[in-house]
């Protein structure tokens, strides 16, 4: 950190990377840009991942039209039970799934767990997604089941270390993401039985074990977890919230509101000294969305002109129907909202919005190269 003094240090062998070693890395991979990716063909991530719908086809050719775009690189979730059920074939599909991404020139940050949406996950055939319903299948990862018996928590010990190990020194990897907002109350989610306003002191003994673990293998490339919520300023920050800062190779979070507000995250994330990530941005105005603003227009100079990586939500339309806004859970829609809420791209790969596209293809042109990854 530029100073020391944001934040005291954890009781914790987890060691981040040095300011100058954070710093050399994103010299070495330039600015990332890219989409949280799930193929429109899964409803969720156990969906996208489990044998009997593993579509390499689909991942190809949907990678394919994000290289298009220019983007090089791509924010993909993984999911624990996918490593209770085989975790040397889990590795073998994630090793396809970087392949892929590879010959596309695109990498990956790598998400492991995360807060979001339903609270009891299984393996198995998942139900279709409710109608006009944004991520209706979308899975917590780990569940309430683990989450609410504390004696579960080190089963996790072997997927999260048994993924970086055996991809630690991959340059298709970008990145570890060990948790996707986890301190997120879920109150949205119909019926989710969460543990509301509680989630951030249940997960955040679990997140320093994670981080632990993750550090403890010491990757080559770096690890994060990103804040999401209220300010960034130190004082200010939550005890989960200074976990997730204090033990970050490279600084991310997520931020949906307009250039202005993302810059003024983006200058307090900057006291840290440390590369920053933005993981999650781009919903476009919608009639309760205010400010309106969160748009690849608005955001993508901002960001690339402070060489913060970018991450939209959503790239192709489909099955996780994110192009319905996060409200979609409590009022009912019939139709899309216009504009759509996420993504690019409707499932034939035409551009939902044309003047948007075209505006990503000659932005990307110049200012991103490709992951070099080595096959």
């Amino acid at each position: 950190m530029n100073n020391p003094a944001l934040e005291p240090p954890l009781p914790t062998n987890a060691r981040p990377w040095s300011i100058e070693s954070a710093n050399a890395w994103r010299e070495r991979v330039g600015w990332l840009v890219g989409a949280n990716f799930l193929p429109s063909n899964a409803v969720n991530q156990l969906e996208m991942w489990q044998d009997d719908t593993w579509s390499p086809a689909v991942i190809d050719r949907e990678l394919g039209w994000a290289a298009a775009l220019g983007m090089n690189s791509m924010r993909v979730f993984l999911h624990d039970l996918m490593w209770e059920g085989d975790g040397s074939a889990y590795l073998r599909r994630i090793d396809e799934f970087l392949s892929i991404a590879a010959r596309h020139e695109i990498g990956v940050l790598v998400v492991f767990f995360d807060s979001c949406w339903h609270p009891f996950p299984r393996r198995g055939t998942q139900r279709p997604p409710e109608p006009h319903v944004h991520n209706s299948g979308w899975l917590q990862s780990p569940g309430m089941t683990v989450l609410r018996d504390p004696a579960r928590f080190d089963a996790l010990e072997g997927y999260v270390k048994g993924v970086i190990e055996r991809f630690k020194d991959d340059p298709r990897i970008h990145g570890w993401d060990l948790w996707n907002e986890p301190d997120n109350a879920n109150v949205g989610s119909r019926g989710s039985r969460d543990f509301g306003e509680r989630k951030a002191e249940v997960v955040e003994p679990l997140l320093l074990r994670v981080f632990e673990w993750a550090h403890a293998v010491r990757p080559s490339q770096p690890i994060t977890s990103g804040i999401w919520k209220g300010e960034f300023e130190p004082g200010t920050l939550s005890s989960l919230q200074r976990l997730q800062l204090s033990l970050s190779d490279v600084v991310s979070f997520h931020w949906y509101q307009d250039a202005e507000s993302t810059l003024t995250k983006v200058r307090q994330l900057g006291e840290y000294g440390r590369p920053i990530l933005c993981t999650e941005y781009m919903c476009r105005q919608v009639p309760w969305a205010t400010p309106p603003g969160s748009t690849f227009q608005a955001i993508l100079p901002a960001l690339q002109a402070h060489g913060v990586g970018a991450y939209n939500w959503g790239l192709v339309a489909g099955k996780s129907q994110t192009q319905y806004p996060w409200d979609s859970w409590q009022q009912q829609y019939d139709a899309a909202p216009s504009p759509w809420f996420h993504d690019v791209l409707r499932p034939d790969g035409s551009a939902y919005d044309e003047a948007e596209v075209a505006f990503l293809k000659e932005f990307l042109r110049t200012r991103t190269r490709s992951a070099k990854p080595t096959l």
